[in-house]
């Protein structure tokens, strides 16, 4: 019997580990497109897997000059969960080198179920931080 909650904590598990090595590829590969993110009151939207791939680097980039070392998950919880569709409401922990936190915030993802895989397809996040114009 299918776990959908369980399936999308799992499918998020494999992008917050490619996110913190870098690895545009493996992010991409747990999510849908077209694919959106709300954060603050502005919203971005990828419609393919190629927009999304694009400003990677640089976000890199940003996360090195803001001392970002690894991110975390705190707590993460299904509070919504369907056949086809889950939400997750995460905290994490952006974090130095020496483990201090630095940047603290709540997030909500979105996970749908197309074609028989789970995906990431929205986010919606109260980060803030010079990185949060390229998708992280």
């Amino acid at each position: 019997m299918s776990n959908p909650g369980q399936e999308a904590i799992d499918t998020f598990t494999r992008w917050a580990q490619a996110f913190n090595d870098r690895d545009a590829d493996a992010m991409i590969a747990e999510m849908h497109f077209p694919h959106m993110r709300l954060s603050g009151s502005q919203f971005q939207r990828w419609e393919t897997s190629e927009e999304f791939r694009a400003p990677q680097d640089e976000m890199t980039k940003a996360l090195v000059a803001e001392g970002w070392h690894t991110t975390i998950t705190k707590s993460i919880a299904a509070t919504q969960a369907g056949p086809e569709k889950v939400h997750l409401v995460i905290r994490q922990s952006r974090q130095h080198k020496d483990g201090t936190e630095y940047n603290g915030f709540d997030t909500l993802w979105i996970f749908t179920k197309i074609e028989g895989k789970w995906g990431v397809q929205f986010r919606s996040s109260f980060l803030a931080n010079a990185t949060q114009g390229y998708g992280g």
